[in-house]
């Protein structure tokens, strides 16, 4: 009953917590986007024989956002998040059996269950609580190396790559905390990052949130302010995503793509002629227009991620 109001994303109003927390994830996306620009475009990818289509090239008032988890990254990010800090004792193994079932039924069912991200965000509160953020940030580049450098969706990859080829800058939108989605939108050359913004006094965390997780209708605020602060016309923006849950944020943009869809997604965007492309079967986009530098590397994502989980748990 609840998913059914994903569908018509125009008439569901964002409440006053969505809305701040775009605010407040558009605001810190834009100061940690100075220290990454100069980092966008220190790798040189190799070019289609042919300018594709879209993006257009010099079109400095288009941007493309990214959903993360199974967008960009096979799986949730704060679970991979969850097994470093394990590893770091920062928690005791039953709560890494929990975060563990959570990905599992995430990589197996291909959809958010939001009971399981809201428990997982309300426990990484907790975990972080009382710990500088600049401790956080540099576990976070530990992380990515461990667990997520390797489940980076290399198609995605190469979407994102040819944004910035075009000179667009390239955002990462997601419900991960923003410190940690910051992280990866460096590592993988992005522009910036708009995430959850976890409330911190003097660069220490308070185990508190800003609004409210960046989510639905929230990552479409976050969109929202910061093409507006940035100058962007969204009706030229590209918007990506594996999730009926951010059918908010893809209705916003004028190149919405649904990026390993689930179902009701998969459904939506071919109602509204929306152009799809699935990495998890190697099957070529439903619509023309999509860069040929994203069909290389498709990989098909594992179907026994339980497990994978329990032989990787160190």
């Amino acid at each position: 009953m609840a998913a059914l109001g994903w569908l018509t994303p125009r008439r569901r109003s964002a409440t006053a917590r969505s809305v701040l927390a775009g605010e407040a994830s558009a605001e810190a996306a834009r100061k940690s986007s100075q220290e990454l620009e100069e980092l966008a475009h220190e790798a040189t990818p190799e070019t289609a024989a042919e300018e594709p289509e879209f993006p257009v090239l010099g079109d400095d008032k288009a941007a493309a956002f990214f959903d993360l988890d199974n967008t960009v990254m096979q799986g949730a990010a704060l679970f991979h998040f969850g097994r470093g800090l394990y590893k770091r004792k920062f928690f005791e193994t039953r709560d890494l059996y929990r975060f563990a079932w959570q990905q599992a039924w995430f990589r197996l069912a291909g959809v958010e269950d939001p009971e399981h991200m809201q428990e997982a965000r309300d426990s990484a509160l907790s975990i972080v609580q009382g710990h500088r953020v600049a401790e956080l940030m540099s576990i976070g580049e530990e992380i990515y190396d461990e667990y997520m450098a390797e489940r980076i969706w290399p198609g995605t990859r190469a979407l994102a790559e040819a944004h910035l080829d075009a000179g667009q800058k390239v955002w990462l939108v997601t419900a991960a905390p923003v410190e940690i989605a910051t992280v990866i939108a460096r590592r993988l050359g992005l522009t910036g990052a708009l995430g959850t913004v976890a409330e911190s006094v003097d660069g220490v965390y308070t185990g508190k949130l800003v609004g409210e997780p960046l989510h639905g209708p929230a990552k479409a605020e976050a969109v929202r302010a910061l093409a507006a602060a940035e100058g962007l016309d969204l009706s030229r923006c590209a918007a990506y995503s594996d999730s009926h849950n951010d059918i908010p944020m893809l209705s916003l943009v004028g190149h919405p793509y649904a990026i390993n869809p689930d179902a009701k997604l998969r459904k939506h965007a071919r109602t509204l002629d929306w152009r799809l492309r699935d990495y998890r079967t190697g099957r070529k986009a439903a619509k023309v227009g999509i860069p040929a530098a994203a069909g290389v590397g498709a990989v098909a994502g594992g179907t026994a991620a339980a497990i994978a989980l329990h032989r990787r748990r160190r």
